[in-house]
């Protein structure tokens, strides 16, 4: 009897801490990172994060690459998702910033009520990319072509995102005439390039790394004020002629509201360690994108 109660008292105990630590006991199943669309720098930034948290925790973390309007299809999944830690969305400008004026009267999330900020990953600058056999080798020398022409067009990886924000500034800075053509994704803008669909997109260094080393699409400028360390070899804005071109990129995870304070402490911990270790920051700065952990806050 003594022994039964002691077990009891031990198991009363362990009870009683887990209901007064959630984290205590997480993960203990599968957790799903929405991750924005293959080919994508979210589904990358997402899929070496799963990864790593994978070796950590023993715990299967899948990605989902759900896309779609501009990012607000997958985000919308995780707003209406039990608050349990167990799905995240890879969240960026398209959905968390311009979604809430471009779709002021039927956006079915509110980025700042309905989810949990956990961390900061990454951030970078999109790179005014064209196809190899246009006759430019300058930004300055595309901007010319393309007021000549008068009918090239450029994709997006959907309305609202940074690829399709990049666009508009360029026409805005520039007074070019470019026609915008919305993907579902990166990776589907990427393929509209390399297929002829358009000749002219704004993608991520990390989106464009393969198909920039093979010469299936030429680097015209990033869209920054100064060269940036993710793609040294590509003429920021400002060099290349176009100084008001300045728009950056950033990633990071959210959770749905109410997320228990202490699970999305043990994830920015937990994340904070992957993207701080030495190996992810090298690994991130050569694919094009810059490892920048950070708190909820």
């Amino acid at each position: 009897m003594r022994i039964l109660a002691a077990f009891a008292t031990v198991f009363v105990f362990a009870a009683s801490a887990a209901a007064q630590d959630p984290a205590a006991g997480y993960p203990s199943r599968a957790i799903r990172i929405y991750g924005q669309g293959t080919g994508s720098t979210a589904d990358y930034l997402s899929r070496y994060v799963a990864l790593k948290l994978t070796e950590r925790w023993g715990q299967p973390v899948i990605v989902d690459s759900s896309a779609g309007a501009g990012g607000t299809i997958p985000t919308n999944a995780v707003a209406k998702s039990p608050p349990d830690g167990y799905n995240m969305v890879m969240g960026h400008i398209g959905p968390m910033v311009s979604a809430v004026t471009l779709y002021a009267k039927n956006l079915p999330y509110d980025p700042v009520r309905d989810f949990e900020p956990v961390t900061m990953v990454g951030q970078g600058v999109v790179v005014l990319v064209v196809q190899p056999a246009m006759p430019v080798s300058s930004a300055l020398e595309f901007v010319a072509y393309a007021k000549q022409k008068g009918d090239l067009s450029y994709s997006s990886a959907g309305n609202g995102s940074a690829s399709h924000l990049a666009g508009e500034l360029l026409k805005k800075v520039t007074g070019i005439p470019l026609q915008h053509i919305p993907y579902r994704s990166a990776g589907n803008a990427l393929t509209a390039m390399l297929t002829g669909e358009v000749q002219v997109s704004f993608l991520s260094p990390l989106t464009a790394h393969a198909q920039l080393k093979a010469g299936k699409v030429k680097a015209l400028a990033v869209s920054s004020t100064t060269r940036f360390a993710g793609a040294p070899e590509i003429p920021s804005a400002a060099e290349a002629g176009i100084p008001g071109m300045d728009a950056k990129l950033w990633f990071g995870l959210f959770a749905p509201a109410k997320t228990p304070k202490p699970i999305v402490a043990k994830l920015n911990r937990e994340i904070g360690d992957i993207l701080r270790a030495p190996e992810t920051q090298e690994t991130f700065l050569k694919q094009g994108v810059a490892a920048t952990p950070g708190t909820p806050e």
